[in-house]
C-alpha cells in the first residue's frame, strides 16, 4: 500500500520554511531583532573564547572547557540563525532536501556535543568542590583534551548513521515545515516513507549520547550540592556555590527548554509553543551564555577590564607617537 501510494504522489524535492510567517507584520522587525541576537551572540562568545586564549590566569580546566563551550556556542547558532534570517526577509523561502538535512546534521551534532560538554563541566565542578586534595591530579591538561575531543568526535558521529538514513527517505508532500529551521520531527512528518527504522534510531541515539550526559551532569550537582550543604560557614558555602552557579544556570536553561521542546510539545498546550520554546534553546541560549559567564565570574570580569586597559593604553601610545 506505502509503495502504491508512493506512486501515485510526485516526490517533492524542496521544502518550505514557513518560519514566523503567520506574523507578517512582524516579518522585518524579527528580522532586525534575530539579526542584533546573532551579531550580539557571536560577538559574546568571540570575546569569551579571545580572553580564555589572552590571559594567563584564564588557562585552567574550567576555563578551557568554557572556551570550547563558546566555540561550540558559536557554531551551534550559525547552524540556525543564517537560514532563519534568509526566511524572514521577502522572497524564496524554499530549502532543498540534501540542505535541510545538512541543517539538521550539523544542528544535532553540535547539540549532542554540548550536552557531552556541559556534562564534562559539571564533573570538573564536582571534583573542584568534592575532591579539592585530588583535583589538579585527576584535571589534568591531557585528560581535559581528550574529553573536549572526545566531545567534540562523539557529537558528530552520533547524528550521521540517523541523518543517512533519513537521506534514504522519499517526501511526497506536502512541502512545508511549520518552523524557522530543519528539525527532526517536522521533517519525519512529511516523509511518506516507513519512517519506523528512522525513528528507532533517534531514540537510540538520544538514549546513548543524550542521556548518559544528562545523568552525569544530575549526579555530579546532587553531589556538589550534597557537599556545599556540610559546610558549616555560610561564607564557606556562598564560596564554593558561586564556582559552579554560573554552570548550573546555563545547564537548567539548556535542559529546561530541550525538555519542553522534545518531550512536551506534543500536548494541546504546548504545541503551539513549541517554535518559542526553540528559540530559547537555539537562538537565546547561546546568546545569554557569554552574558551570565561574565557578570557572574569575577576572573573573566577581571580578564575583561585588563584586556580593556591594554587597549586604552596601547591606543594612547600610539596617539603619543603620531
Amino acid at each position: 500500500m506505502t509503495n502504491k501510494h508512493q506512486e501515485n504522489q510526485t516526490t517533492i524535492t524542496e521544502f518550505i520554511l514557513l518560519g514566523f510567517g503567520t506574523l507578517p507584520q512582524l516579518q522585518i522587525l524579527l528580522f532586525l531583532l534575530f539579526l542584533v541576537i546573532y551579531t550580539v551572540t557571536l560577538a559574546g562568545n568571540i570575546l569569551i573564547l579571545a580572553l580564555i586564549v589572552a590571559d594567563q590566569h584564564l588557562h585552567t580546566p574550567m576555563y578551557f572547557f568554557l572556551g570550547n563551550l563558546s566555540c561550540l556556542e558559536t557554531s551551534y547558532t550559525s547552524a540556525l540563525m543564517p537560514r532563519m534570517l534568509t526566511s524572514l526577509l521577502p522572497g524564496d523561502r524554499t530549502i532543498s532536501v540534501h540542505p535541510c538535512l545538512t541543517q539538521l546534521y550539523f544542528f544535532a551534532s553540535l547539540a549532542a556535543a554540548e550536552c557531552s560538554l556541559l556534562s564534562m563541566m559539571s564533573y570538573d565542578r564536582y571534583l573542584a568542590i568534592c575532591k579539592p586534595l585530588h583535583y589538579s591530579a585527576l584535571m589534568n591538561g591531557s585528560f581535559c583534551i581528550k574529553l573536549v575531543v572526545g566531545s567534540w568526535i562523539g557529537g558528530f558521529m552520533s547524528a550521521a548513521f540517523l541523518i543517512s538514513m533519513m537521506s534514504q527517505l522519499t517526501f511526497c508532500g506536502p512541502n512545508e515545515i511549520d518552523h524557522f529551521f530543519c528539525d527532526f520531527s517536522p521533517i519525519i512528518k512529511l516523509s511518506c516513507s516507513d519512517t519506523h527504522m528512522v525513528e528507532v534510531t533517534a531514540f537510540i541515539n538520544s538514549s546513548i549520547f543524550i542521556l548518559p550526559p544528562f545523568l552525569l551532569t544530575l549526579a555530579s550537582y546532587v553531589c556538589i550540592i550534597s557537599t556545599i550543604l556540610r559546610i558549616p560557614s555560610i561564607t564557606g558555602r556562598k564560596k564554593a556555590f558561586s564556582t559552579c552557579s554560573s554552570h548550573l544556570i546555563v545547564v537548567t536553561i539548556f535542559y529546561g527548554t530541550l525538555v519542553i521542546v522534545y518531550l512536551l510539545s506534543d500536548s494541546d498546550a504546548l504545541r503551539d509553543l513549541n517554535k518559542v520554546f526553540s528559540v530559547f534553546y537555539g537562538v537565546l541560549t547561546p546568546l545569554v551564555n557569554p552574558l551570565i559567564y561574565s557578570l557572574r565570574n569575577k576572573e573573566v570580569r577581571q580578564a575583561l577590564r585588563k584586556t580593556v586597559s591594554r587597549f586604552f593604553v596601547v591606543h594612547k601610545n600610539i596617539d603619543i607617537l603620531n
